[in-house]
């Protein structure tokens, strides 16, 4: 539905954006209702995860009534506080669209949502009781073996290796015969069936992002330079040192590591912040953006040493799905601290919390200190995040909150 529609409404005249906001959701309802009443076999449930509320909301309440099915809503956000990033909270749209999903995310026979921040709200001021069901990552993101590592290693090293501006300390370092071997990547070695991790290699920190304004970007680089300027000055380093002896210490570890950012993820605000990278002068930080396959992606997390999220929530009520993958992959988080984070990031269990990019740099310079082989904030934190992760998946999850609200509510319509 969404590829027979106009992507970028923007581009038509400005008054015709009002009409184009009514139209769109018009036409979407009308085609979902057609699948849903005549192009599928008839349900005994319609769940639907919300946003997005309009139309959907409307035209699965309408399908369950047709088709005498039941309807319940799956909460992960709130559709208008969506729309009010772009419109503005005073919009009428907004207050419109408010009232839709409101009123009818009340006519649905049960609800779910993702957190007891969103469960209160839901109770206090929408009139809803919902039951909280907390996101769990699917089975394929996992921790990534010593191999995996080096494959993924080798088919992206040579990008890891180009700098955006003319150099950096990934790539202008002295090379040693060793890295001209295919074998051997920025962070591992191959010899006969023997794969090891470099002692010397960078620190991995991986962060997606939408590129969007409701993720301020600016806050990781502000934190990454901090963090340049605050090592370089606890190791006395000196300016004036020839290039090439700076760079070949600086690949040699020295109590803090290089800082590799691989930022996964598209969006409007990538190229200009791509433009910010390049201008950066850091001693032993560098930034690479990229696209991943859908099979390598989970593979960069379970091959990253740490995580960070800047996804702050529309609502206040929702978790960033990036970080529950993160945490599938044994992957320890950095994440920016808002409402209702702390029930998914326990702080010094399983990830740390900060609101500024100055707590960010001090983060990073408490976790890496001594990396890779004395860095016991860091593993604590894995270890953390494994043991968590081996008591909950999302099967006992579903049969633990989900399964027991859909067999009530199924009753419930039947008797």
């Amino acid at each position: 539905m969404e590829t027979q529609w106009p992507s970028n409404p923007r581009s038509f005249p400005k008054i015709l954006h009002p009409l184009l906001l009514i139209l769109k959701p018009l036409v979407q309802f009308f085609m979902l209702l057609w699948y849903l009443c005549v192009k599928i076999p008839k349900p005994d449930v319609f769940i639907v995860q919300n946003p997005p509320s309009v139309p959907t909301l409307v035209a699965v309440k309408l399908a369950s009534w047709i088709r005498r099915s039941v309807f319940i809503i799956d909460w992960h956000n709130f559709g208008y506080t969506l729309l009010a990033l772009s419109l503005g909270r005073n919009s009428r749209f907004v207050a419109l669209y408010h009232w839709i999903e409101k009123h009818f995310g009340k006519m649905a026979n049960g609800s779910l949502c993702v957190t007891k921040a969103m469960q209160h709200e839901l109770a206090q001021n929408w009139g809803i009781s919902a039951t909280v069901l907390y996101d769990q990552p699917p089975d394929f993101f996992q921790p990534a073996s010593l191999e995996e590592k080096h494959k993924l290693f080798c088919g992206i090293d040579k990008s890891l290796r180009t700098p955006y501006s003319l150099q950096d300390c990934l790539s202008n370092e002295v090379l040693t015969p060793d890295d001209d071997n295919p074998n051997v990547t920025l962070f591992t070695t191959q010899t006969g069936t023997d794969i090891s991790l470099k002692w010397n290699r960078p620190a991995l920190i991986v962060s997606s992002t939408s590129w969007t304004p409701d993720e301020d970007f600016s806050i990781l680089l502000e934190a990454a330079l901090m963090y340049d300027r605050r090592v370089s000055a606890l190791l006395n380093e000196d300016d004036l040192k020839r290039e090439d002896v700076f760079w070949q210490e600086i690949k040699g570890g020295k109590q803090y590591p290089r800082l590799l950012f691989i930022i996964t993820g598209k969006g409007p605000e990538k190229e200009k912040y791509e433009q910010k990278m390049a201008k950066l002068n850091l001693k032993r930080v560098a930034f690479r953006t990229m696209w991943l396959e859908p099979e390598d992606y989970p593979l960069l997390l379970g091959s990253a040493d740490l995580g960070v999220c800047l996804h702050t929530s529309s609502s206040g009520l929702d978790l960033p799905m990036k970080v529950v993958d993160m945490f599938g992959c044994g992957l320890p988080v950095c994440a920016v601290s808002y409402s209702c984070i702390n029930e998914l990031v326990e702080v010094d269990k399983n990830g740390l919390l900060f609101s500024s990019s100055s707590e960010l740099a001090d983060q990073f310079v408490m976790l890496f200190k001594g990396f890779p082989g004395e860095c016991d904030e860091l593993k604590s934190l894995r270890q953390g995040v494994l043991a968590s992760r081996s008591s909950v998946n999302w099967a006992t999850e579903w049969e633990a909150n989900a399964k027991p609200l859909i067999s009530k509510v199924i009753f419930d319509n039947s008797s």
